[in-house]
């Protein structure tokens, strides 16, 4: 609806999980660097874990878009199977037809998978949302690891859910399971105000905009404060206000519309957890907390929000360090929050062209 009205080739902040939208901000590199290193060193068992909305699936479905042609996947996206309907999927994967029990599954399974490893060939099995696997299949997904040879994994398989899932992975009678897996990843929220502007600005340049700086730097400071970082609370921010935007016929997003949205969506922040979100902000060689008076501030008063512009990648301090105002460094002087925080990220990995 509004895609014309900011020149917009598509909508860049829907829910779903859309692996073109992906942006690589340090917190996402260093997930997706550790699911290649799993895959392509045969790993077997691999644990991803993350909050609700923290883009696990659109990391895995990212994944799943550059495996090699030699590579052959299944992804469960229904966890509440029963043993029956997940071999169901297993077979169909591995286009296993003529079995009649169990037993006889394995054992062709186990030639199947074994044929494919002795000609190079990777086979691999994603199940998403495993928190609501039961206790019997994560059983079964134990037995299928012993498809092995002395030096390498026959099926590898990746298991991704929300902490739920480490929860139950700590259970006595699923600690065998547990000792199997050999690498975990952890899928953060963005961690701070400049990958949220990151996060913001490479959508809508993936969307098509030629002017991505729809949103004030206050709008970014206050959708990091009520979505937390966590991406799909940002997409179901910045959509909201870019349609309330576009019914207002304004083409610049101010704070005061994101209040709105966020009051709308139930998303406002507590005071409370807005100064726990301030005191955890990491400065690069120093840790600084404001005062109650300053918190006060930051919460209350619009004007200032807008004036605390967070030092964005795009942004160069002068060569004085005077860059938001404040030359003598006097700690008595009212500073952003963010004033401190570096500027330089840097993307440690490549596009991925696919395992071998």
């Amino acid at each position: 609806m509004y895609k014309e009205f900011f020149g917009l080739e598509d909508t860049p902040f829907t829910l779903t999980p859309d692996p073109r939208f992906i942006v690589f901000t340090p917190s996402y590199n260093e997930v997706l660097a550790s699911l290649y290193y799993g895959l392509e060193n045969a790993k077997g068992l691999i644990v991803l874990t993350g909050e609700v909305g923290t883009g696990k699936t659109t990391a895995l479905r990212w994944i799943l878009r550059r495996l090699d042609s030699s590579v052959l996947a299944a992804y469960v996206f229904n966890p509440r199977l029963s043993i029956d309907e997940f071999y169901h999927h297993v077979t169909q994967m591995l286009n296993i037809k003529d079995w009649t029990n169990k037993a006889e599954l394995l054992q062709v399974m186990g030639k199947v998978l074994e044929e494919r490893h002795r000609r190079g060939l990777r086979t691999v099995l994603i199940i998403d949302e495993a928190h609501e696997l039961s206790d019997y299949v994560l059983e079964e997904i134990r037995l299928l690891m012993n498809f092995e040879s002395d030096n390498a994994k026959h099926l590898q398989i990746v298991l991704t859910g929300q902490p739920e899932l480490r929860e139950k992975l700590n259970q006595p009678n699923l600690r065998q399971l547990k000792q199997r897996v050999a690498l975990r990843c952890k899928m953060h929220a963005l961690p701070n105000v400049d990958e949220v502007e990151r996060y913001i600005t490479e959508r809508l340049l993936i969307g098509g905009s030629d002017q991505p700086n729809i949103f004030t730097p206050g709008a970014i400071d206050f959708i990091f404060q009520c979505s937390e970082g966590i991406p799909r609370q940002i997409n179901n921010l910045c959509d909201n206000a870019m349609l309330a935007a576009y019914a207002a016929g304004e083409q610049i997003i101010g704070r005061q519309t994101i209040e709105e949205v966020a009051d709308n969506l139930d998303l406002l922040p507590r005071k409370e957890a807005l100064m726990t979100n301030e005191s955890a902000v990491e400065n690069v060689g120093s840790s600084r907390v404001l005062t109650a008076e300053a918190r006060e501030e930051l919460w209350s008063n619009q004007a200032r929000a807008e004036k605390a512009k967070p030092m964005f990648k795009t942004e160069k301090p002068a060569a004085n360090g005077n860059s938001n105002g404040n030359s003598n460094g006097n700690p008595k002087e009212k500073k952003s929050p963010f004033d401190d925080m570096d500027d330089d990220i840097s993307l440690e990995i490549e596009e991925v062209g696919g395992f071998y």
